[in-house]
């Protein structure tokens, strides 16, 4: 029987662990990583999900491959690549500025991680768990090395003396960006991953003033800058558009771009909680969606008058059944009813895990938002009353029918349904064009 090949990796320092076919880089988003391992299954085999289900922002996503001794962690709020460890180095090639440093020949000693990586501060030693951290600027190195060695830690780990001659070697590397590890933030999203796509900041749903219906999206788009030949000057371009109910398919292509997928509406489960369901006549022609995964949003047509009808925001928390197949859309709908409920602002981690345009807009802006981070019952108690009891959803797809994450509770509020999951976050919000009547009442 023959094992498993071991994964050849180049280490870059503040930046990424891969090779010529694919790169875990710091600042990615979950789902580009998922789709790497997906892609590369056949080498990459044992993968696990690590996640909070009763609380998913409070602590990081991993992403565990346990076959190969790597570690991804991603912040919870932006789910963006933060820390990538190696802890069994012993399962990999790692190799830097093409030279290896760690292999089933090389052995990942103080001496030459010293000889790979050069000078660098003094270590730092953990008594409680008795390992001496080896820091590089995005880079640290972790060696066990027993309490009664520390007293003589006074010129370096070159300095200590070992029984027989040995030198601890590396039981787990960290990649990160900046130079502390217990202070390490995902970067933003670079712009080598944005493959020729559009990615989103953020989006606001815009309200009437008068009746507080949804009547569209403000959102701020990302791209990769025009113009740019070399890759070391790349550049992030920003701008912000609008795309509202009864707008065409051609608007909404030159706003937001072609779409990953155009998905063809068979069936409306909700329609029975419709008044008078039995009477409404079944078109020919089918409504259709135009699916942007990266910027976490669907856009509904109209099938007979190609116009939008509908639009869907996706938090992609974990625990749902669309968990990553969507980018996670941060989006914000301003409270119209002259108060400001505290329990509505944002948590000040998540303010700070906001994106720096994000950030500044909201530094002058006095108003209060709902946002993909608010809770169903900071919602519920303070500002939005329901119409009517939950609807309990049960999604399935039509090959299977099994739903592991159990079923979701939505809400409606005038024109906007906000899909609940158990654990009291929002797992996507609907908006639909109201019809005259709801705008007249």
């Amino acid at each position: 029987m023959v094992g498993k090949s071991m994964l050849d990796l180049e280490v870059i320092p503040e930046r990424s662990l891969g090779n010529e076919q694919w790169e875990f880089v710091l600042g990615m988003p979950l789902c580009q990583a998922v789709h790497i391992l997906q892609r590369y299954c056949r080498v990459i085999k044992a993968v696990q999900l690590v996640y909070c289900e009763q609380a998913p922002l409070s602590t990081d996503l991993l992403l565990n491959l346990t076959s190969d001794g790597i570690k991804l962690v991603f912040d919870s709020v932006t789910q963006r690549l933060k820390i990538i460890e190696v802890y069994n180095l012993a399962k990999v090639k790692l190799k830097y500025c093409g030279k290896v440093f760690a292999s089933p020949q090389t052995a990942p000693t103080i001496e030459q991680i010293d000889q790979s990586f050069g000078a660098t501060h003094p270590g730092v030693y953990d008594a409680s768990q008795q390992l001496f951290v080896l820091n590089f600027r995005g880079l640290s190195f972790s060696f066990p090395i027993e309490s009664k060695f520390q007293p003589r830690y006074a010129h370096g780990l070159g300095s200590l003396q070992f029984p027989n001659g040995a030198s601890p070697i590396v039981s787990k590397m960290c990649i990160y960006n900046g130079n502390s590890l217990p202070d390490a933030k995902a970067p933003p999203m670079p712009v080598s991953c944005f493959y020729g796509s559009l990615y989103l900041d953020h989006l606001e749903i815009v309200r009437d003033v008068q009746t507080g219906m949804a009547r569209g999206l403000t959102l701020t788009l990302m791209s990769e800058a025009s113009g740019v030949a070399k890759i070391s000057e790349l550049r992030k371009h920003t701008y912000e558009c609008v795309v509202q109910f009864g707008n065409t398919c051609q608007d909404v292509l030159s706003n937001l771009g072609c779409p990953s997928k155009i998905f063809y509406k068979a069936e409306d489960k909700m329609k029975i909680h419709s008044p008078g369901a039995h009477r409404l006549v079944r078109s020919r022609n089918s409504d259709y969606f135009y699916n942007y995964f990266a910027l976490g949003i669907d856009v509904l047509f109209d099938a007979r008058t190609h116009t939008v009808k509908k639009f869907v925001l996706h938090s992609n928390f974990p625990g749902h059944y669309n968990f990553n197949q969507y980018t996670r859309c941060e989006f914000r709908i301003p409270v119209l009813n002259g108060k400001e409920p505290a329990a509505l602002r944002e948590p000040a981690a998540l303010r700070e895990a906001a994106s720096p345009s994000s950030q500044s807009s909201d530094a002058s802006d006095s108003r209060s938002f709902i946002t993909t981070f608010s809770t169903w019952d900071s919602v519920h108690s303070l500002c939005l009353k329901p119409s009517e009891k939950p609807v309990v959803l049960n999604r399935s797809s039509s090959t299977n029918t099994t739903n592991p994450f159990g079923s979701t509770f939505c809400y409606g509020y005038q024109n906007m349904i906000f899909e609940v999951v158990p654990n009291n976050h929002i797992a996507s919000v609907t908006l639909y064009q109201p019809s005259s009547k709801e705008l007249l009442s």
